[in-house]
């Protein structure tokens, strides 16, 4: 994907913000986005990566550990980092969907489903 970060935070704010109850703000400097006041995107514009909540960082890594891994720091978090320099735009909708569905309440996740469901 490119990394150019106003495109990428574009595509971010484009598949994030019309998901039930998303809100972005900034996280220590970083803009982050919050589902039911808990992080789970956080964009990290230095390093062109991103810090996405996950539960299958294992899956991902060994897929591609150069674009999928995790520093010292997310070692005991449910967090992956994402190189943006090398993610595929289908990849990171999927890893977002997912850490968005992962955080959310039942009811945010019920009206997700109509909201897909009504495309």
């Amino acid at each position: 994907m490119a990394t150019d970060m106003y495109i990428f935070f574009q595509f971010m704010k484009s598949t994030l913000l019309p998901l039930p109850g998303v809100t972005h703000k900034m996280h220590f400097e970083h803009p982050a986005f919050y589902v039911n006041d808990k992080i789970f995107a956080n964009i990290h514009e230095k390093d062109e990566q991103l810090a996405i909540y996950t539960t299958e960082r294992e899956k991902w890594m060994a897929l591609d550990t150069h674009t999928f891994f995790i520093t010292p720091h997310y070692q005991n978090y449910k967090y992956m980092l994402v190189s943006l320099e090398t993610v595929s735009p289908g990849d990171l909708k999927h890893l977002l969907i997912t850490a968005y569905l992962a955080r959310a309440t039942k009811k945010l996740i019920r009206e997700y489903e109509k909201m897909i469901a009504n495309g």
